[in-house]
């Protein structure tokens, strides 16, 4: 892995947390379970993208949704999109690091 390219992962968590958080903030918008479906699916494929920053990217997918809600209405329930997009996480730094071992291009 590049030095340069590692970050870039955790980045397009960041921005894909930040479209989650404002959907999610909109007052029209109530479906719970597609605001935690997308936040684990995010984490998930940008850890398996990059597992070295997995941590950093299931913080960058859950916080901007927390962001959003405690901003915008002062409510600090979706704080489970943190735990959630770990979770999300988690599971991508597996598979990633699966892939990476069944890969025999890969020399480590």
């Amino acid at each position: 892995m590049k030095p340069t390219s590692a970050p870039l992962a955790p980045l397009i968590a960041l921005l894909l947390g930040a479209g989650i958080g404002y959907l999610d903030s909109r007052p029209t918008w109530d479906d719970t379970g597609i605001t935690v479906g997308a936040v684990v699916l995010c984490g998930f494929v940008t850890a398996a993208i990059s597992p070295r920053w997995a941590w950093l990217s299931g913080l960058a997918v859950g916080l901007p949704v927390l962001a959003f809600n405690a901003v915008l209405h002062g409510g600090y329930a979706s704080a489970a999109a943190v735990g959630i997009g770990l979770v999300g996480a988690g599971a991508g730094y597996l598979a990633g690091k699966l892939l990476r071992t069944l890969d025999p291009t890969t020399h480590r």
